[in-house]
Formats: C-alpha cells, sequence, structure tokens
C-alpha cells in the first residue's frame, strides 16, 4: 500500500484530504500542526502526531521515520504565528527563517519544500484527491448578485489578482468600486471583518488564487466559516475563481449563505 503523510493545519480541509486519500487506497500518516487542527483525521489515519510547525526537525523525523515519500501540506497555518509568538521555533527551523531573503508566503512555503525535498520527500498537489471540492464558473447560491454587486466583484477580482502577484494575499474586500481592505498577514477572516467595519453593510468579498499559483500550497478555499464571518461583516456577496478554488462542506456553506441573503459566484 502506498504512504501518504499529511502536514494538517488548521480547518476541515485535511480531514476531507485524508478521507480522500483512504478511499483511493493510500496508507495515511497525518501531523497535526496547530493545537486547533481538526482531531478527526486520526480516524483515517494508520498513525496521528501532534507536531508543533515551528519544531521542523521534529516534524521530519517523523515523516522520515516512517518512510513516507508524497506529502501534502493543507489545511491553514498562517504567518503571523511566526511573529506574535504563537509558535516557537527550534534551532532548524530559525536557521531556515533566518535564511530567507524575505518571508513572503512563497518563499516560506518553498524553503519549506526544499526541505522535504532534502529528505526524500515529494510535496503532493494539495488538490490531487479533492478534485471534486472545486467548483466550475457560474452562481452557487439562487441569488444572483446585483447589477452593482457584479461590477464590485469584477474590480475586486481585478484587484485581489494584483496583490497576489504581489504574493502579499488572496482576499479584497470591495464596496462601490472603492477597496475597504486587502489581506495581509492577518488571514482572510480578520480582512473581511475590517472590510466590512469600514464599508458599513453592503460590501462584497473576491478571493483568487495568485497568478503563479503553486498548487503544493496556499490554494485559495472557503467554506462555513468564511459565510460565517461574512455575515457578521454584512457582506452580501462573495465571488471566488472558479476551477482554481477548494470549497468545503459546500452543502452547509451554501444552505447558509442562502439563509442570509449572500450570493456566491464561481467567477
Amino acid at each position: 500500500m502506498e504512504k501518504l503523510g499529511i502536514l494538517a493545519g488548521a480547518g476541515k480541509l485535511p480531514v476531507e484530504c485524508a478521507r480522500a486519500a483512504k478511499q483511493l487506497g493510500y496508507e495515511v500518516y497525518a501531523v497535526g500542526l496547530l493545537p486547533v487542527t481538526d482531531p478527526a483525521i486520526a480516524e483515517f489515519a494508520a498513525d496521528f502526531q501532534s507536531i508543533s510547525v515551528g519544531q521542523l526537525d521534529a516534524i521530519l523525523n517523523y515523516l522520515t521515520s516512517k518512510d513516507l515519500h508524497k506529502v501534502t501540506m493543507i489545511g491553514k497555518v498562517t504567518k503571523e504565528l511566526l511573529f506574535n509568538g504563537g509558535v516557537i521555533p527550534d534551532a532548524r527551523m530559525l536557521q531556515l527563517i533566518m535564511s530567507l531573503n524575505d518571508r513572503s508566503d512563497d518563499t516560506i512555503m518553498m524553503a519549506f519544500v526544499r526541505e522535504l525535498a532534502k529528505a526524500g520527500m515529494e510535496t503532493f498537489d494539495q488538490t490531487a484527491l479533492i478534485r471534486n471540492l472545486i467548483p466550475n464558473r457560474g452562481t452557487i447560491t439562487k441569488r444572483e448578485p446585483t447589477e452593482d454587486e457584479k461590477l464590485d466583484l469584477e474590480f475586486g477580482m481585478r484587484i485581489a489578482k494584483e496583490l497576489g502577484r504581489l504574493d502579499i494575499g488572496q482576499t479584497v474586500v470591495v464596496k462601490n468600486r472603492a477597496v475597504m481592505a486587502l489581506e495581509a498577514i492577518e488571514g482572510t477572516d480578520a480582512c473581511i471583518i475590517r472590510g466590512g467595519q469600514l464599508a458599513n453593510a453592503n460590501a462584497v468579498v473576491a478571493k483568487v488564487s495568485k497568478p503563479n499559483q503553486d498548487n503544493r500550497f496556499d490554494v485559495p478555499t472557503v467554506g462555513c466559516r468564511t459565510i460565517e464571518v461574512m455575515i457578521e461583516a454584512k457582506i452580501s456577496a462573495l465571488a471566488i475563481e472558479a476551477g482554481k478554488t477548494l470549497l468545503v462542506d459546500r452543502e452547509n456553506m451554501v444552505a447558509l449563505a442562502e439563509d442570509h441573503g449572500i450570493s456566491i459566484v464561481a467567477w
């Protein structure tokens, strides 16, 4: 049986990935990188260990001890943990971080991929096992966006692509073709809350992949939590990129959006 390692962050996506991998016949070995990693992943794994994302040496030692040669990194791990003391890096992680020319998302993740490669492990495409979660183009909810929302969403998608090209973030909040908030290190949820507060209701959110998206990490993902935050921020519509965004728990996500009059479009 072929083995697969899953480095799991927050959210439901790691569990979905582990479930799919097991159904396809993989022997799954999972590492929970955060205290909030969903423990349900253990149900689909031959072995599950919690190892802090900052403990690079321990992570690599675990993966090599299980003779793993394929690994996927999936689930939210926000970069702010490296700056706010949420993660204490070991000597190997600290050396890795200090060797980087900058601390952009892609720079950090590519350095991590290289460390895995040095240990004989190929980093697997995040979407390879869960392509059924990626929507085609079209409106996902029953409610179509209004004409004003469409104009804002189209504007937001263009701005978000530029933000992604600069490797800063992937999410933009827009109202009346004015940018309310841009995602940076704080992450999508905080960006939406800030943008909603500034817009004072009826803004829209656009979330895209980077122009040169590497599907081994940071594939844009939305789920029920995204909609919950939009409700709190009084956001009226969401645009995601068709064919390039993962929708987690789609049925419940769409039902929640429709209950609150939110339109979701795969652009």
